[in-house]
């Protein structure tokens, strides 16, 4: 249930009971009582400003009106001034603390929500002794326990938190929050709320990497009559998904939409319809680094509680498959929201209000394993959390900096961006990026074409997608821990092949670019297959050449016209002789696979050429690797 709900209840509750009690609760004077019977009135009216005003003059009056001060508490704790609400009920303590059990919750919840977690933990204790609890309230009164309980301990033990400000171009004197960033950390998007309208905003650093002045999304994605925000951007900054509520083509109260970057502007927002929206509230999407998986948050029926975090996987189609909850492995009876698949696909980062935290929302983090179970959230901890309420973090894709919006005493507005170095122990798997664009390589014109990224151990293919047909581009994820073999394949053009081992642990970079110039088909052009391997002085395969032996039987396969010569090279180590067998043997190994896997011998010859075709020195160990190569040829 909602919590929002039910301290609505428990409110109202306190609130309504005041009449039949009102002699325990009474004045002596005359003017405090018809002030506060005309609190009554407001209240049934749902008056509340104007209920606190007659309450304050009939304290004012008569300073020993526990009742008035009752009602006061219960008034601007639904108001969520718990400050004030808590000087309330304190009051009432005072003047008479047998007044009502309700006191005792009214106040523990308030200190909670203020950050005086061992108060609160006093007062909702006393609370819970009270006779005759009924179940909702007893399970959120124990929800609260739990919470100051892991608050008290958690500020006794902080974690390293140093956010900075995003500064001027970023934020302003209104709200800013849901900060998206592509992979490259080179654009931020985000929403700023601005007289009761949300609209989204975007910046990009320059050259010395400080942002620039924050400006609206062009093209036709911000709306002149709805609000836009809750969103989410793929990794190579190409789509946004968002939040859109109350639209005309909507399905229900809040829908996921979908706009893609045209050039430097955004298309029309497209509803990305059932079974992902309802007719109930679907928002707040995060999408997974390959654009496969998407995550959102809906009160949908199916459920843990109120507001659940659900998953859909991408069907070959171009469709959703059927929405599935997380379980209660992340979703709570309570509310979770603003959930952030990191770049691994194996760390969520979202809020919730259910698991023990700080009070409010608070950011967890939950670790999928290796047989796709979510392993139990953990809280990020103070003062990464506190007592106010945490949305949206984002989390870059090496691990080490975080970006969120949040209340602090330096903020330029109410809420603002910040970022931080995430804690080493939060982090999540790092994970590289190759950032590539595909043109031809006579007349340099972008290409698209298909990108492939394949673990070289398993085989298993973590990308395949086209290059984008406006600019070639492409953005692929790199775990580290593995080799990859990256492909670029289009009709009419050779393949390229390159290796990218992530294995080594002293590797350190994050960041790949490359330039990928495919040649069209003629006769005599060749490319090397770079993932083609073997044991040192021998020919037989390794199972990690299986993805670039794919690779080119689905290049005859699309150009069904083509006869290739597979071509094996060496550097100049050892006898010209033992090379020139070598090169021969591994040649023919690669020949005889094509063989077996139905390649017709009529489109295929082999060749070694030992050393005598370097591409580079022979005097260094990289210049060695790389004449140790196979080729393939066009014959015709």
């Amino acid at each position: 249930m909602n919590i929002a709900n039910v301290l609505y209840l428990l409110a109202l509750f306190s609130v309504l009971n005041t009449t039949p009690v009102v002699a325990q609760w009474d004045s002596q004077s005359r003017r405090a009582k018809q002030a506060f019977d005309r609190a009554g009135t407001h209240l049934k009216n749902r008056e509340y400003k104007l209920a606190i005003e007659s309450l304050e003059k009939a304290v004012a009056i008569d300073t020993g009106f526990a009742g008035a001060y009752q009602q006061l508490g219960d008034i601007l704790r639904r108001q969520q001034d718990y400050a004030a609400a808590a000087r309330n009920y304190e009051k009432v303590i005072q003047l008479d603390s047998a007044l009502t059990t309700l006191t005792w919750f009214g106040l523990g919840e308030s200190l909670l929500r203020i950050g005086n977690y061992r108060d609160a933990l006093t007062a909702l204790k006393r609370y819970r002794g009270t006779p005759g609890l009924d179940p909702e309230g007893k399970r959120l009164t124990d929800k609260y326990i739990l919470d100051c309980e892991f608050s008290v301990t958690a500020v006794a033990n902080p974690v390293p938190f140093l956010p900075q400000n995003q500064g001027p171009a970023i934020n302003s004197v209104d709200d800013e929050y849901f900060p998206q960033l592509t992979a490259d950390r080179q654009v931020i998007i985000f929403t700023r709320k601005k007289d009761n309208r949300e609209n989204f905003f975007e910046s990009s650093r320059d050259d010395s990497g400080n942002w620039q002045n924050a400006a609206l999304l062009k093209g036709n994605i911000n709306s002149a009559s709805y609000n836009e925000g809750a969103h989410c951007i793929s990794p190579d900054g190409k789509y946004l998904f968002f939040t859109g509520c109350n639209r005309p083509d909507g399905l229900g109260s809040c829908d996921l939409y979908v706009s893609r970057r045209e050039g430097d502007r955004w298309g029309a927002p497209h509803n990305l319809g059932a079974p992902i929206n309802t007719r109930g509230w679907e928002a707040q999407p995060a999408l997974s680094a390959d654009g496969r998986t998407l995550y959102f948050v809906s009160n949908r029926p199916g459920g843990q509680g109120g507001y659940d975090i659900w998953r859909t996987e991408l069907k070959a189609d171009g469709g959703w498959n059927e929405p599935q909850n997380l379980g209660p492995a992340i979703n709570t009876r309570y509310d979770e929201s603003s959930p952030y698949i990191h770049a691994d696909n194996r760390t969520l980062y979202f809020a919730s209000d259910g698991w023990p935290g700080l009070g409010g929302k608070d950011i967890f983090k939950s670790y999928r394993n290796h047989n796709g179970i979510w392993e139990e959230p953990i809280n990020l901890g103070y003062p990464i959390n506190d007592h106010h309420e945490q949305n949206a973090l984002t989390v870059s894709m090496n691990g080490h900096q975080a970006f969120l919006s949040t209340h602090r005493q330096d903020a330029i507005g109410g809420l603002d961006i910040y970022a931080f170095p995430l804690p080493e122990a939060l982090r999540p798997e790092p994970v590289a990026y190759l950032k590539g664009i595909v043109i031809d390589a006579e007349n340099n014109q972008p290409l698209q074409a298909v990108v492939t990224v394949t673990d070289v151990v398993s085989n298993d293919m973590l990308y395949n997608e086209q290059s984008d047909y406006e600019d070639g581009t492409f953005l692929a994820p790199l775990p580290f821990g593995r080799t990859y073999a990256l492909h670029v394949n289009q009709p009419g053009y050779l393949f390229f092949s390159e290796s990218y081992p992530l294995d080594d642990s002293t590797n350190t970079s994050d960041a790949y670019e490359i330039r990928i110039p495919l040649s069209p088909i003629t006769v005599d052009k060749s490319e090397t297959l770079n993932n083609i391997f073997f044991q040192t002085d021998k020919y037989t395969l390794l199972p990690e050449s299986k993805s670039d032996l794919e690779q080119l039987i689905r290049f005859l396969d699309l150009n069904d016209r083509v006869r290739i010569e597979i071509s094996g090279h060496t550097d100049n180590t050892g006898s010209a002789d033992h090379n020139q067998r070598l090169s021969e043997s591994r040649a023919k190994a690669v020949y005889d696979y094509l063989l077996q896997a139905g390649v017709s011998e009529a489109r295929l010859s082999f060749r070694g050429y030992g050393p005598s075709r370097p591409i580079a020195t022979n005097d260094t160990p990289e210049g060695r690797r790389l004449n140790r190569r196979t080729d393939f040829k066009i014959i015709e």
